[in-house]
């Protein structure tokens, strides 16, 4: 398992994942509630991205069902996604306090 960082969409998907099981249309609509519609992804992003969360045992399919006559999927996070995302958390969360204590610090220290 690697510390870099993940990009954006990944984490918003991963993210997406942790509650429950989705299918694509439901993973694009939390990532948007999730990033406050600030992010949007397209539908072949999204599928790409799948592709590669699960080539990486991130994510894997949980089930399929057909709907009106479509396909419908199910994603799931596995728990070596879950694990993955959990160091992703970890990371931020350190990044957040240090910059946060760094800006107390400037605002106490009444650096403009």
């Amino acid at each position: 398992m690697t510390d870099t960082a993940l990009r954006e969409p990944t984490f918003l998907i991963l993210t997406a994942l942790a509650a429950q099981p989705q299918h694509g249309y439901g993973i694009l609509l939390d990532v948007e509630t999730i990033a406050e519609g600030r992010v949007s992804l397209r539908a072949g992003t999204l599928y790409t991205a799948l592709d590669r969360l699960r080539a990486d045992g991130w994510v894997t399919v949980d089930r399929e069902e057909v709907v009106d006559g479509r396909l419908r999927r199910y994603y799931r996070l596995t728990d070596q996604g879950a694990a993955r995302l959990a160091t992703e958390v970890r990371r931020l969360q350190t990044h957040t306090r240090v910059a946060e204590q760094r800006l107390r610090a400037r605002l106490q220290g009444g650096i403009a």
